[in-house]
């Protein structure tokens, strides 16, 4: 047999160099970097996903929307999933920050919700970008017995709003701690709707309105925080929160796991609050696309889903789903809502980029309490 050339010699060791390298870049794509809410999954939700398909999570967390916005918008995330409000992903769509996603690869998509598909589909049309994730609302949260003691004699007011915009109530319970989000996008459409307007309103004059609203209820507000609230309203350093329904819960079941005494309340203003939905997206510089789908497809099975809600207490777009819901759970009436609670609430919408500028100046403005 003639012995190869060492020019064969070489193409050879060159192939086994690049099948190695190529076998290392596949173990290295066994990766995936998700970007999601604080307090936002279940406790063994990225284990069990590790376990069964041997794809390492990356998990990191945000508290706001704008935090989301700047790092997608300056691009290069690194992430393969985001999981940004649908108000905000509705821009995010057309400044072309998502890529489509591969329905062919989401088997478990008939399990979501027609009637809350065709919700998101007015901010993402055919539901080409975005798969919900979990939905809830922008509410008050109290501790009862400090609001009773704070207030004395003066009943809980028929709007609980005014625990927060009405001075007469505020100043009362500013000694027992009020807490706002930290986001202009929150609390300037909860402030729209106190003062009668539209909560997205297109017109810039209209939030002068919300600005007087807002400037009236500053000399009360303790803190602002998006995440950092739970604990202390559990705790009790907090009295009043503009709050995530989910997370006023997850206040109350960390009072109750800890008998701390404190019982908080979720409420749900008759005079109306904000719903939001949160959905997983995938950006469009998104390294491990395929890797996404198949996270996403994962949180889609009914029992997956189901943890989600059972640990944060926000309610989940999965149909199928509600049978593993604890009963506890789908029983609360903050969580799942009646249809005449639902209606009290106005659906999400996304602002044009120069009246986002108006609200970022306006809130900062707020928070430093400036004219």
């Amino acid at each position: 047999m003639p012995k190869p050339s060492r020019t064969v010699l070489a193409l050879i060791a060159a192939g086994l160099v690049a099948a190695t390298a190529g076998s290392a870049l596949a173990a290295d794509a066994k990766v995936l970097n998700i970007y999601n809410w604080s307090d936002y999954i279940a406790d063994d939700t990225i284990k069990a996903f590790e376990k069964e398909t041997g794809i390492k999570v990356r998990y990191d967390n945000y508290d706001n929307n704008e935090i989301l916005q700047a790092k997608l918008v300056a691009g290069k995330t690194g992430y393969d999933i985001v999981v940004p409000s649908a108000h905000f992903a509705k821009t995010q769509i057309a400044g072309g920050l998502f890529q489509k996603l591969d329905r062919s690869k989401l088997t478990n998509w008939g399990n979501l919700d027609p009637a809350l598909l065709e919700k998101l589909a007015a901010v993402d049309p055919g539901n080409q970008y975005l798969v919900d994730w979990l939905w809830g609302y922008v509410t008050v949260g109290i501790n009862t017995g400090k609001v009773k003691s704070a207030l004395g004699a003066m009943p809980l007011p028929a709007n609980p709003w005014d625990l927060i915009f009405k001075p007469e109530y505020a100043a009362k319970l500013k000694g027992c701690g009020i807490n706002l989000l930290d986001s202009a996008s929150e609390v300037l459409p909860v402030a729209m709707i106190y003062a009668g307007k539209e909560p997205y309103s297109k017109t810039a004059k209209d939030y002068d309105a919300a600005k007087e609203v807002l400037s009236k209820a500053r000399p009360y507000v303790t803190r602002f925080s998006s995440s950092g609230y739970i604990n202390d309203l559990a705790a009790g350093q907090l009295c009043v929160v503009m709050g995530y329904s989910g997370d006023i819960n997850i206040a109350r079941q960390r009072a109750l796991d800890t008998k701390s005494g404190h019982d908080i309340k979720a409420l749900v203003p008759d005079t109306g609050a904000t719903l939001f939905f949160d959905t997983m997206a995938i950006p469009k510089d998104a390294p491990n696309a395929a890797n996404a789908h198949a996270f996403i497809n994962y949180i889609l099975r009914p029992e997956v889903h189901a943890a989600l809600t059972n640990k944060v207490f926000y309610a989940n777009p999965n149909a199928a789903s509600k049978k593993f819901v604890k009963k506890e759970v789908a029983e609360n009436p903050t969580i799942f809502l009646s249809p005449t609670d639902l209606k009290k609430l106005t659906s999400p919408d996304a602002v044009p980029q120069d009246l986002r500028r108006v609200q970022t100046r306006l809130f900062t403005s707020f928070k430093a309490n400036t004219k």
